[in-house]
């Protein structure tokens, strides 16, 4: 049976504890990568700044996992962490500050304390990118959301506003129109970046309404909540304001990697970088998921991911006993 470690007991242990693999981040890669380190008998610590599953926690619906059939995102991480923990993965809490390489092995830092470890696989993913615009930060958690499914239900029978137009922005969409009394989706361009199977969903939803080539310059409300927005045409410069209740905003994610900033494994955009076995240019240092420099991020890939480092990081471990 798995461990699970609260802070207070971390705390209470003292500052360091040496491990064979720490996994940072336990969403579907991390939480794999944890399942196939755990089952060669290594030495497993999953520390998340949250609870576990990342982004399925926040997704309604989850069609395309294979062998899952139609499952809901928090069940799909239930089972995830369940299944980590079958070979005696301890998951705990930890808000990562730093990782310092000491060849042999590493040290993850984190607000509280610090571990040792021969294997880092980084799995934190990214996290969903702002508009910067007047209005955003004042009005978060008063019509300004990141998440449908978190807050979809506070805005019953009301006209809400999706900005983007890729996957996520149509999915949260076709979601979000269960709920509303119209959906509108304001994309910058003239056409959907999304699946063209998920583009059909929306196209045929009657609820659903597009503005094309807008941008939002601007959110604006009263002392209580979001009112209205103001919109620029990106081909003729004009003006509008449309009125909504709330806005939901998906115009895509950047990487959670400020921790490893001191490592040199990150591109230009900070994303990791890493080969097909999700080898860094660190020895003993992995990473999989969303963080990852990669053409597709879905829950299928990031399971991909964690399978082969949980692998590799075995194999790394084993070649330090040579």
């Amino acid at each position: 049976m798995s461990k699970v470690i609260s802070r207070q007991q971390v705390l209470e242990r003292g500052s360091k504890y040496m491990y064979d693999v720490i996994v940072i981040g336990a969403g579907p890669g991390g939480m794999t990568a944890a399942l196939y380190a755990s089952r060669a008998d290594l030495k497993v610590l999953v520390l998340e700044r949250g609870i576990y599953g990342g982004q399925m926690q926040n997704t309604a619906e989850v069609e395309n996992f294979p062998g899952a059939g139609l499952i809901t995102g928090p069940e799909l991480s239930e089972k995830m962490y369940q299944d980590s923990t079958n070979f005696g993965a301890e998951h705990g809490y930890g808000y990562v500050t730093n990782v310092e390489d000491h060849g042999d092995y590493k040290t993850v830092i984190t607000e509280d304390t610090s571990y040792d470890t021969k294997v880092v696989i980084i799995a934190t993913g990214a996290e969903h990118r702002k508009l910067d615009i007047p209005g955003e930060e004042e009005y978060a958690g008063r019509g300004v959301s990141y998440c449908a499914v978190c807050d979809g239900a506070f805005f019953r029978n009301q006209p809400l506003v999706v900005v983007g137009g890729g996957d996520s922005a149509v999915e949260e969409g076709i979601y979000l129109s269960q709920l509303a009394e119209s959906v509108t989706i304001i994309h910058r361009r003239d056409e959907l970046r999304c699946q063209k199977v998920v583009a059909g969903r929306a196209f045929n939803n009657e609820k659903i309404n597009f503005l094309w080539n807008k941008v939002v310059e601007e959110i604006e409300g009263d002392d209580q909540k979001v009112r209205t927005l103001k919109l620029k045409d990106t081909k003729t410069g004009e003006i509008s304001t449309l009125e909504t209740g709330g806005v939901f905003i998906y115009i895509g994610v950047i990487p959670i990697t400020e921790a490893f900033s001191s490592l040199d494994i990150l591109d230009g955009e900070g994303w990791v970088v890493t080969n097909e076995k999700m080898e860094t240019s660190v020895p003993g240092i992995y990473a999989v998921g969303d963080v990852r420099q990669t053409v597709l991020r879905q829950i299928t890939t990031a399971v991909g991911d964690g399978s082969i480092a949980g692998l590799e990081a075995y194999k790394y471990i084993e070649s330090l006993k040579d």
